[in-house]
């Protein structure tokens, strides 16, 4: 005799629940789930609105923040355990959820399908983005850890090629983007909000959010392009850097 089970939740809007009793699959996308606020959001969130900011200030003020980062207490194991293992698990998990997935935006083209396959895509972009630019910018060339003083020149320089800046201007976006929504994922996803009411004004913060994200980035951008184009020389410690100016051949007081 068949036993009667309760039918499966009806998603609305593209927001399936996060449910025991699915194995390690469930506790696999709850660290994904959780991976994507915390570190890696938090990363993104201390990358862009508040390290790569500080060149809006100057090449100084972006080089001492470098130096600070530098110098931070077991610097080394603070990236791998809160930058690199958990953003190679959250993309390489987050691929396998995509590969598995079933958005369909021609034969359901409503909104909850949309923003499906744009979160797949905008995470799959910014992936990539970041893989690249830690690559560039803390393993080759210059190690900015030993001459913070060389960093602003470092990202200007990749900047002023019109291929590299468009790169740099899509997967800022991209990962704006994915970091911006995934907050009203996650919230939905843990039931930290209920209701169709909450859920939209959260989604209306999580838009402002993606919107400050995304110009204090492009900003930042255009700064290492267009502006300070005479980048601190360079110097073993950031205590060496000083300012070049001068006046009538003297330097001024």
């Amino acid at each position: 005799m068949a036993s009667a089970s309760s039918p499966a939740p009806v998603i609305a809007h593209g927001v399936a629940p996060l449910r025991a009793g699915q194995g390690y699959s469930f506790v696999l996308r709850r660290l994904h789930s959780l991976t994507g606020i915390v570190p890696v959001g938090a990363f993104l969130f201390e990358h862009i609105l508040i390290s790569n900011s500080t060149a809006i200030s100057g090449p100084d003020a972006y080089a001492r923040q470098v130096s600070f980062l530098a110098n931070l207490p077991l610097v080394f194991f603070l990236e791998l355990f809160g930058i690199w293992i958990p953003i190679l698990f959250h993309g390489l998990y987050g691929f396998y959820i995509w590969f598995r997935g079933d958005g369909n935006t021609v034969a359901y083209p409503w909104s909850g399908n949309w923003m499906y396959t744009l979160q797949r895509w905008t995470g799959g972009i910014a992936f990539v983005y970041i893989i690249w630019h830690t690559y560039t910018m803390r393993f080759s060339g210059v190690d900015l850890h030993d001459l913070p003083a060389r960093s602003y020149g470092k990202v200007a320089t990749e900047v002023h090629n019109p291929w590299l800046l468009a790169f740099y201007m899509i997967g800022l976006i991209a990962a704006s983007w994915h970091f911006a929504y995934g907050i009203w994922l996650f919230a939905a996803k843990w039931g930290i909000v209920s209701g169709d009411k909450a859920r939209r004004r959260l989604l209306r913060a999580c838009l402002a959010f993606f919107m400050l994200l995304s110009v204090v980035g492009l900003v930042s951008l255009y700064t290492f392009r267009e502006r300070f184009q005479e980048s601190p020389a360079p110097a073993t410690n950031i205590a060496d850097t000083r300012p070049a100016t001068a006046t009538n051949g003297k330097p001024v007081q």
